[in-house]
This record gives C-alpha cells, sequence and structure tokens, in this order.
C-alpha cells in the first residue's frame, strides 16, 4: 500500500502508541501529539525522522492550531486524522464528580477533537482527501455507572462526527470508531486487575492498523467498531 502520512493525538501512550508502532512498521509516515514531553522523546528515538512528535495539548486550540500550521508545512496535511487522546474521569456517581474533572473531560474528549479537525479539516479539502477517525467508545454507544462524564462525551463524539460527515466535500471521510475493549491504564481505572485480561494495545494494533488504512469515502458517516 502506498504510504500514508498518518496523525494520531494522544500518541505517548495506550492505543495512540501502538497505533503509532504499526503504523511506521509499515512504511507510513506518523505525525503525532500528546501532552507528555518524556514519553514523546521516547518515541522521537524510537522511530526518529520523517515521523514528528510534538507535546501538544488538544484542549487549547492555539497550541493545536500552531502545531498544525508547521505540520502542514513540514509534511503537508494528513490523509487519515486520528483522534483518539481522551481522558476518563475517576469512578463516582456524577453527583460526586469533581466539576473542575468534569470540565477538563469535557475539553480534552470533546474540545480537543473539535480543535483538530477545525484546524486540519481545510487543508484536508484543499487536497481532496482525507479520512477523518474520531475515537468513540462502547461508551459512546451504551452507558455504565460511575463514568457518566465519559459515557457524555463519547457520545458527543458519535453525533458530532456524524453530523461532520454530512457536511464534508467528495472524497473525504468522517468515521466514529468504537475500538472496543483493550488492556490500557484507562480500562485499568475502571476494570482493576481484570482489565489485563483483554488484548495488549500492540495485539490490537495489529488488525486495527490494517484496517483503518481501508476506510475511505464510501465510509463516511457510518459508525464502525474495530476488529478484535
Amino acid at each position: 500500500m502506498e504510504s500514508r502520512r498518518v496523525m494520531i493525538t494522544g500518541v505517548s501512550r495506550g492505543l495512540g502508541r501502538a497505533l503509532a508502532a504499526g503504523f511506521a512498521a509499515g512504511g507510513h509516515t506518523v505525525i503525532g501529539c500528546a501532552r507528555s514531553a518524556n514519553r514523546l522523546s521516547e518515541l522521537r528515538r524510537e522511530f526518529g525522522a520523517p515521523h514528528r512528535f510534538d507535546p501538544v495539548d488538544v484542549a487549547d486550540f492555539a497550541q493545536v492550531t500552531s502545531w498544525v500550521e508547521d505540520v502542514t508545512r513540514s509534511h503537508g496535511p494528513p490523509q487519515l486524522l486520528l483522534n483518539n487522546a481522551a481522558i476518563i474521569n475517576e469512578n463516582a456517581p456524577l453527583w460526586e464528580v469533581d466539576a473542575g474533572e468534569f470540565s477538563r473531560v469535557v475539553d480534552i474528549n470533546i474540545k480537543g477533537v473539535f480543535h483538530v479537525v477545525r484546524a486540519v479539516v481545510p487543508a484536508m479539502i484543499t487536497a481532496g482527501e482525507g479520512v477523518i477517525v474520531n475515537f468513540s467508545s462502547g461508551w459512546g454507544r451504551s452507558t455504565s455507572p460511575d463514568v457518566a462524564p465519559y459515557c457524555a462525551t463519547k457520545w458527543a463524539i458519535e453525533g458530532m462526527t456524524r453530523a461532520l460527515a454530512d457536511e464534508l466535500p467528495m472524497g473525504l471521510a468522517a468515521i466514529p470508531l468504537n475500538p472496543g475493549v483493550i488492556h490500557t491504564e484507562m480500562l485499568e481505572s475502571c476494570f482493576g486487575p481484570s482489565a489485563s485480561s483483554y488484548p495488549s494495545p500492540a495485539r490490537w494494533a495489529k488488525k486495527v492498523v490494517p484496517f483503518l488504512l481501508e476506510l475511505g469515502p464510501a465510509d463516511n458517516g457510518d459508525p464502525h467498531t474495530a476488529p478484535a
């Protein structure tokens, strides 16, 4: 398959890091961002050029805009955008969730996706191509106790992505993706030790990288679930 430019948010750990490794191994150029400078330094040492990894808080629109402008100059617009960055609230009934924590979940999980879409999509439209995959969750299509803020943001991603799909011109696609249940730090915060019974991000990525590369304009607006 022809080499693709793949932009991944939340690239420093979990699913984002596993995806970065999978795409890089396949000869694709990975452009990633995250908040952890130390973990990004590790990625730079491991993968090197032409891949690029930068510290960006997706909740900060000015940071996102500056980064995307710089990346577009150095690499061109991404052909595949994976909005993966997200956080989850500490387990608690909704009425006990700290107001600041609720806002932070919304700022990263919803606003962060909007910020990246707002900054990237105009260049994709100019190029006449691009697939935007916004990571949802099983909890974006169902609910569970003690994670109401997270559920709310992932349900929002489903709606926002499908509305975006209605707005895009021919040749582009926006797809909400339920990645499935994977053993990550986020899952450990909810499931505790039982999280280890689920597939690792590396194992998950072996199936999901080829799947993502096959997505195209025909998938526009269709909610998908990653292969198990």
